[in-house]
């Protein structure tokens, strides 16, 4: 077989510098193409080689948009503590038109950048216009790629409560992101009932467990707060999410799944309001009324990668930038 193909490692893909407005909005176009039955994401199958990791093989083509490929992608809770990344893997993207590899990327920072892009994008429907103070539980990739991502479209926002586990590692969110977002007044808190009670946004980026020991109680949260739940129920108590008047997840076959595996046992189908499809396309109005409590618990498709990659394939060819391959 003929033909080259285009490695981007993570430094490359860092190097191309998507911005995140642009995966916003290109993550927007590929669930209204979602909604139009124009794309194929099944459920990604995944093998567990220890307890509480996973290693997923995460599919997908975007019709309109012409891409086609295929993340695997790992989630390893112990790695931290050895001074390894919590999340890591590669991306492939194939040629649409004859399945030839066209590109092998780090899929790192876009599992970082696209799953955040998608929770604001859910807050553009979900979150109030005044929100100011945003609540952060869990301050590594995620909480970063979060804080980014949401102060693009919470245009109030003033201060953010950071709270982690590891009261080192929420300082040292604190000292970094009051660099990055110096018009913000951003603060370590001890707790997560400090982070929440006062938030009108939350964000919380734990681990993803099947025996998680949520914390966030019924009443936390108060009327009219937006909250993404980027490690699906693991930090919210049931009677919590009970309190929710309107709960949006990604894509509800890959719920069905999931819950067939042992997660998200006290979050029935019955609960969710719809689609994020349906908050981009106008099937649901979102929220009309500012005392709901609103949340976003997605599941993260592949569709949000293969769209993000795209643009970060064509945009290091007209940068340079890369390494090409014999296939």
């Amino acid at each position: 077989m003929k033909g080259k193909v285009l490695y981007l490692s993570r430094r490359d893909v860092e190097e191309v510098a998507l911005p995140m407005s642009e995966i916003i909005d290109v993550l927007e176009e590929a669930f209204g193409l979602k909604a139009e039955g124009r794309t194929e994401v099944p459920p990604k199958p995944g093998i567990h080689p220890r307890p509480e990791s996973f290693i997923h093989a995460m599919p997908a083509y975007v019709d309109g948009l012409d891409v086609a490929g295929i993340k695997w992608v790992s989630g390893y809770p112990a790695n931290p503590s050895k001074g390894l990344p919590y999340i890591s893997g590669l991306l492939i993207l194939n040629d649409p038109a004859t399945g030839i590899p066209a590109a092998v990327m780090d899929c790192t920072w876009i599992t970082a950048k696209r799953t955040a892009a998608a929770s604001a994008l859910a807050a553009k429907y979900l979150a109030r216009d005044d929100a100011r103070v945003l609540g952060i539980c869990g301050c590594g990739v995620q909480g970063r790629s979060h804080l980014e991502a949401l102060s693009l479209v919470l245009p109030a926002l003033k201060d953010v409560l950071a709270y982690d586990i590891s009261q080192e590692a929420a300082g040292r969110f604190v000292e970094e992101m009051s660099k990055v977002f110096p018009s913000l007044n951003i603060h370590r808190v001890s707790s997560p009932k400090e982070a929440v009670c006062e938030a009108d946004a939350v964000v919380t980026a734990g681990p993803i467990l099947k025996e998680p020991k949520p914390t966030i109680q019924a009443g936390w949260i108060k009327a009219g707060t937006f909250a993404t739940a980027v490690d699906f129920d693991c930090y919210w108590r049931p009677e919590a999410i009970d309190e929710v008047d309107l709960l949006f997840t990604d894509d509800l076959a890959q719920f069905r799944y999931y819950r067939s595996q042992g997660f998200f046992p006290h979050v029935t189908e019955e609960k969710m309001t719809g689609e994020l499809e349906d908050l981009v396309t106008g099937g649901h109005p979102g929220r009309t009324d500012p005392r709901q409590r609103t949340m976003a618990m997605f599941l993260g498709l592949a569709i949000e990668d293969m769209a993000t990659a795209l643009r970060i394939l064509e945009r290091a060819k007209q940068q340079g930038v890369g390494t090409e391959l014999e296939l």
